[in-house]
């Protein structure tokens, strides 16, 4: 008996590492608690733990045009939540460059607001100051993009291919790249990877009349990243260096189930990574 229950056991593990869905869980611990109800309970603890990665998602405030572009952060959210993550939301706790009229598409005089804080719109409040990420505190890091990306964690808004980027947002990249976790970025995020790690293999979309940004790769390229023209529903996946991006927003588009079906693939991407 015990035995047979020892191979019931391992032929429910390895079925699995192919399913990891909780409906598959909840069958192979029922399954297992019929003839074991210990290994049973061992199977649902241990597997709902590998179920469930920690990820982190770094924003830049909110809006497209001086923050975190919003739909961008909220694929990357819906994509983690179904791939069955623990995420939690970070941001530095500094000024934005400047504040935008989204609706004029220029800056306002005289107004001034917080990464951190206007982040806290997209994360529903549950947002943390970037100081406090670190790799005991997540499995991978995810970077949405938006003009925010290019002002508030770096400076390619201003500067371009002589950017220089946050502190923070730089110490997070770099300690998770040193550590092999993997990090997903997308629209022009990318730029951050492309600046910090050197050979980085990234996208940042594709060129042509609805490709307004397409001069971000000339600047990548510069760097020496290897640069890959992707579409807007395609993903670049650099295996050495674990990075996952996709072009998303670079793309002008209105059809934003593109633009979310490719974030759904780099998320894909990036949790296979951490199988």
């Amino acid at each position: 008996m015990a035995s047979h229950q020892s191979v019931n056991l391992n032929y429910a593990h390895k079925c699995l590492q192919a399913d990891q869905s909780p409906m598959a869980l909840q069958l192979a611990s029922f399954v297992l608690r019929r003839q074991s109800p210990l290994a049973g309970l061992r199977l649902l603890s241990s597997s709902a733990a590998m179920a469930s990665p920690k990820v982190a998602v770094v924003l830049s405030g909110c809006g497209v045009y001086d923050g975190t572009e919003v739909h961008e952060a909220s694929a990357c959210l819906v994509h983690l939540s179904r791939a069955g993550a623990d995420v939690q939301c970070y941001a530095p706790d500094v000024k934005q460059m400047h504040v935008v009229d989204h609706v004029k598409g220029q800056p306002v005089e005289g107004e001034s607001r917080g990464v951190l804080q206007e982040s806290a719109r997209i994360a529903r409040g549950d947002v943390r100051d970037l100081s406090t990420l670190d790799l005991s505190q997540a499995d991978a890091v995810v970077f949405p993009g938006g003009f925010g990306a290019a002002k508030n964690l770096s400076t390619f808004g201003t500067e371009g291919a002589a950017m220089s980027v946050q502190p923070e947002a730089e110490r997070v990249l770099k300690e998770f790249h040193a550590a092999g976790r993997p990090v997903a970025l997308c629209c022009i995020a990318p730029v951050l990877a492309a600046r910090l790690v050197p050979g980085a293999r990234v996208t940042l979309g594709a060129s042509g009349p609805q490709w307004p940004y397409a001069g971000s790769q000339e600047a990548a390229s510069g760097w020496g990243a290897d640069v890959q023209q992707c579409q807007v529903d395609e993903v670049c996946v650099d295996e050495k260096n674990r990075l996952v991006t996709t072009p998303a927003f670079m793309y002008d588009t209105k059809e934003f189930h593109r633009v979310f079906d490719g974030v759904g693939k780099m998320i894909g991407e990036l949790i296979k990574m951490l199988k």
